[in-house]
């Protein structure tokens, strides 16, 4: 052994000393004594944990309809039934370590068998209970190899060597041990406030007596709130001081003040579109630039518009601030359009609009009424034309013609057909065309 590395060396080391604690734990009585409450720990687990676990499931049971919290923090704890064993067994063998010290004055192989049924509830913990990916893969390969090694009693030599394992980075050093406890608690910590923020979401969007701006301006503080509460609390698990962060604070603001101005500007635009609620969420605009589409989601940099046709446009912040926007659903959902037509020169002409007022009422999307009648169709003489008298139909609706809602076709339809029933002819060009002998004139 002497030939080989030293990491060999030690493991050799500690598989002897295993050897002569197995040794002795197999020439000792008090050893047998305590095997037999181990075994008599585990059946008697066994019998307790099968007659209750029925009681159990009993009580905590809700009815199917029920969906209250209460009913949910029941279904909840009802997930923790297959740790009934293993717990039951590890109370059992406390209570027969306690009778194997008072008899024999040790309890060393009784203690060994209290932390295997402990790895063993992690076991069943991580592969029957937890249902989250991430929190599965975490137990998988940190909570369980942590219970093993505290179950064979190698976990404190194992936390001791990673702490005296440094890592030098410049004038930067810290132990393996804090790198690892950092990993472990920032994922969790990011899981709880990926998790947090998801409730806390769900919870700000079924208030729907808020108002859509500010439902997303709600979202994004809770957001920002939750998850600089984990920085901190990180940064303080770490052992970071939370002064040394003015640097890196400072070296922030110089970064805004040369090269992230517009990221700052998109991100205060932002803030500023949230708390007035000139544009939300589903409101349909149009920019100065030419950008025209509906709102489908609000961000800290940018908005995006998705117009008719399904395209996503990205439109950052600061454009709706320093730029023109006509919104088209912020004043009310009802928006007027019109739709042109022409009748031939032989039609009395003072007889359409009633006809075509009429014919366009009676269509199920056409808004009709108000205080003054207002929102009825209104049919106007626009001109006259080359080939006929040119008129158009005024009408309002709820929502924009924007693609998905075809309200013009449907309009223009109305209007064919009205006119066909009344046999009131649409023009269509005509030309005279003169056609001269030029022998003919001559005689």
């Amino acid at each position: 052994m002497e030939g080989q590395p030293e990491i060999v060396q030690q493991a050799m080391d500690y598989a002897l000393q295993g050897w002569e604690i197995a040794k002795g734990w197999l020439m000792s009585p008090a050893a047998w004594s305590q095997f037999g409450l181990l075994i008599a720990a585990y059946l008697l687990a066994l019998l307790v944990a099968r007659r209750l676990k029925p009681v159990i499931s009993q009580l905590l049971s809700p009815p199917e309809e029920q969906t209250n919290i209460i009913a949910k923090a029941r279904r909840f704890v009802l997930l923790f039934l297959p740790l009934i064993l293993p717990l039951l067994a590890y109370v059992f063998t406390g209570i027969g370590e306690s009778v194997t010290l008072s008899l024999f004055g040790s309890g060393a192989v009784i203690a060994f068998g209290k932390r295997v049924f402990l790895l063993l509830a992690a076991r069943i913990l991580v592969r029957e209970i937890i249902s989250d990916p991430f929190l599965k893969l975490l137990g998988r390969y940190v909570l369980i190899p942590v219970m093993a090694l505290y179950a064979v009693g190698l976990l404190d030599l194992v936390t001791a060597k990673l702490s005296e394992t440094v890592i030098q980075l410049g004038n930067i050093s810290f132990s393996v041990m804090a790198l690892v406890r950092g990993l472990i608690a920032g994922s969790l910590l990011f899981w709880l406030g990926r998790w947090s923020n998801d409730q806390s979401t769900a919870f700000i969007e079924s208030q729907e007596e808020m108002r859509p701006a500010t439902r997303t301006l709600a979202q994004k503080a809770a957001e920002v709130a939750i998850f600089g509460a984990a920085f901190l609390l990180l940064m303080n698990i770490m052992g970071i001081s939370l002064t040394s962060l003015a640097v890196l604070g400072g070296a922030i603001g110089v970064g805004i003040g040369f090269g992230l101005q517009q990221i700052a500007s998109n991100f205060i635009s932002g803030v500023i579109l949230l708390l007035e609620g000139q544009a939300t969420v589903g409101d349909y605009v149009e920019l100065d630039g030419g950008e025209a589409g509906t709102i489908v989601k609000m961000m800290a940099r940018a908005t995006i518009l998705e117009t008719y046709d399904g395209r996503w446009i990205v439109v950052p912040n600061e454009h709706f601030i320093t730029t023109r926007v006509v919104n088209y659903s912020d004043a009310g959902s009802a928006n007027r359009y019109e739709a042109p037509f022409s009748v031939s020169y032989d039609t009395d002409i003072n007889t359409v609009p009633a006809i075509i007022e009429e014919a366009v009422s009676k269509l199920d999307f056409v808004l009709t009424g108000g205080e003054n009648g207002e929102l009825d169709p209104d049919c106007e003489l626009r001109g006259f034309g080359d080939s006929g008298i040119d008129f158009a139909i005024e009408f309002w609706v709820n929502g924009i013609d924007d693609g998905r809602n075809k309200f013009t076709p449907r309009v223009l339809f109305a209007v064919w057909n009205a006119l066909k029933e009344h046999d009131i002819e649409i023009p269509y060009p005509r030309r005279v065309i003169e056609m001269r002998n030029p022998q003919t004139d001559e005689a």
